[in-house]
């Protein structure tokens, strides 16, 4: 089966004190990663996060966005230096005393010094938190992986039709390529004639013919293109990750065409090649967004 490694995928899910929203979006990448963004109370269930998503990804940099909103995520509390305030009020006091200064000292003076009064908040042990956002995670994964099966249905019709393309070129050359050894003997029989007055040897132009068969050859080549297109197609028809296997695919079938362009001294077949190396390069574009 197709699947494409970009999409966008997003849910919410809600409780009474909690709204949970997931948000995630794929691009391409040779191998499976996921970015989090997340509240930091979220943290340590961050493997089971990647491991939920995981099952609807198999392929791709997947950018995950989790937001909540509501009551209780964090417990605030204040923590008093009072060493320190004790320290500060007694030389103030010392001051006062040495240098006979009246002036008392105000709370609000104490108060607002951060270094004396500071608010710290620790997560909140929530479970049912915990599983409100794994049910997020879990539907926003699988939205997107159908948003990735959806586009991967328009790429699997993109490869049939430059299949099609690749198959009919593929025919050409099986139907043309006999054509080439008959045509070069009789260029060698028009060249002989015309140089040696009509005398001439059947057996040098037999061996000439002979040696351009065997290096112009391509049956070999047409059979395993075939054959690759075959199990082109019964691959993209298939399940799993499929991606890195139809790339090396279009790596072996561009290796058969490049050794067809070099076997060949034909016009017709150099055209021919062209135009499968560029089937093949619209391929392997495509081929590139594959999971």
């Amino acid at each position: 089966m197709v699947v494409s490694m970009t999409g966008f995928g997003r849910s919410k899910s809600e409780s009474e004190q909690h709204t949970v929203t997931v948000e995630m979006k794929s691009v391409n990448h040779r191998f499976s990663e996921f970015y989090i963004r997340m509240p930091r109370q979220l943290v340590k269930i961050e493997d089971k996060i990647k491991k939920q998503v995981g099952q609807y990804v198999k392929r791709g940099k997947v950018d995950i966005f989790i937001t909540i909103n509501g009551e209780g995520l964090v417990h605030k509390s204040i923590h008093i230096d009072w060493p320190l305030l004790e320290e500060y009020y007694r030389l103030v006091n010392e001051v006062k005393r040495k240098f006979s200064v009246e002036s008392d000292i105000q709370l609000s003076d104490l108060l607002k010094r951060e270094e004396f009064i500071t608010v710290e908040e620790m997560e909140e042990e929530n479970e049912s938190l915990e599983h409100l956002v794994l049910q997020a995670v879990t539907d926003a994964a699988s939205d997107l992986r159908h948003m990735r099966e959806k586009e991967g249905e328009q790429l699997k019709q993109d490869f049939l039709l430059h299949l099609k393309n690749f198959q009919q070129n593929v025919g050409a050359l099986k139907k043309h390529a006999p054509t080439v050894v008959e045509s070069y003997r009789e260029k060698i029989e028009k060249k002989i004639k015309e140089n040696s007055d009509n005398a001439f040897d059947d057996s040098r132009i037999l061996t000439e013919v002979a040696i351009l068969s065997d290096k112009s050859d391509i049956t070999e080549e047409l059979t395993r293109l075939e054959s690759h297109l075959k199990q082109f197609h019964t691959t993209i028809e298939g399940k799993g990750s499929i991606g890195r296997k139809l790339d090396f695919m279009i790596q072996e079938m561009n290796r058969e065409v490049n050794t067809i362009g070099s076997k060949s001294n034909d016009s017709i077949i150099s055209n021919i090649v062209v135009e499968l190396k560029t089937t093949l390069e619209k391929l392997r574009e495509q081929v590139q967004n594959v999971e």
